[in-house]
């Protein structure tokens, strides 16, 4: 399994090199396929696709100079063949998940199929997540409740066994103080990253390693 659980993208050097390392190939010779979908589940969703997409909003994902860049819209999936993208996602060597809603994300990537064929997919394919991109392949995930589905939806798929908290002391996101992520992961029964925008996680078969040129804080549970 071969992870890089982002909280805000390719942000500096160091995550940009453990990207390459996990690829075993330079970006220029990877192909990716960027999941947008998690981003329908906030305001303004369709805009903050565009942008990741383009390049214009944050960090580059997206716009790092991959040797081909496709989208994966996982609402579309279960309604095609799955011959028509299947193989698709195996030739891929990068998948690239936006983020947003988790409880939505994870909604779909079930719905689709794509979560069951994500653990094969994984001895090969290098999964990138962003923000909530990255929380659904934990044990934690949170919603903004702009959708319809049942209550009960799953939030995270919990490949990994530890929750991750993005975006530690970001400005426009008060509630994501140490202080109070100290808390929230006080009520959580496995170990919590809380990560910046300069810090991603990175997992090879089951192997973690904090990469930052940021600050970060691991909580264990009682």
């Amino acid at each position: 399994m071969k992870l890089l659980l982002t909280s805000a993208g390719i942000s500096n050097p160091s995550i940009r090199n453990a990207l390459v390392e996990l690829l075993g190939k330079s970006i220029a010779e990877a192909n990716a396929l960027f999941v947008p979908t998690a981003i329908y589940g906030i305001a303004g969703g369709a805009e903050i696709s565009r942008k990741v997409i383009c390049g214009s909003l944050g960090d580059p994902f997206c716009d790092l100079g991959w040797k081909s860049l496709g989208v994966l819209e996982l609402t579309a999936l279960p309604s095609i063949k799955q011959e028509l993208w299947v193989p698709m996602l195996r030739e891929t060597d990068a998948l690239l998940v936006g983020g947003g809603d988790c409880q939505y994300l994870c909604y779909w990537m079930q719905q689709s199929g794509l979560a069951d064929l994500l653990p094969s997919l994984l001895s090969k394919m290098v999964y990138v997540g962003l923000s909530a991109g990255s929380m659904i392949m934990t044990r934690f995930g949170t919603t903004y409740g702009n959708h319809i589905l049942p209550a009960e939806s799953d939030k995270a798929l919990g490949l990994v066994d530890f929750a991750l908290h993005p975006h530690l002391d970001y400005e426009l996101f008060p509630e994501n103080s140490l202080a109070n992520l100290e808390k929230l992961a006080a009520t959580i029964p496995v170990p919590s990253y809380a990560i910046d925008d300069q810090t991603a996680i990175k997992v090879t078969d089951g192997t973690i390693e904090v990469i930052s040129e940021g600050h970060w804080k691991l909580f264990s549970p009682e």
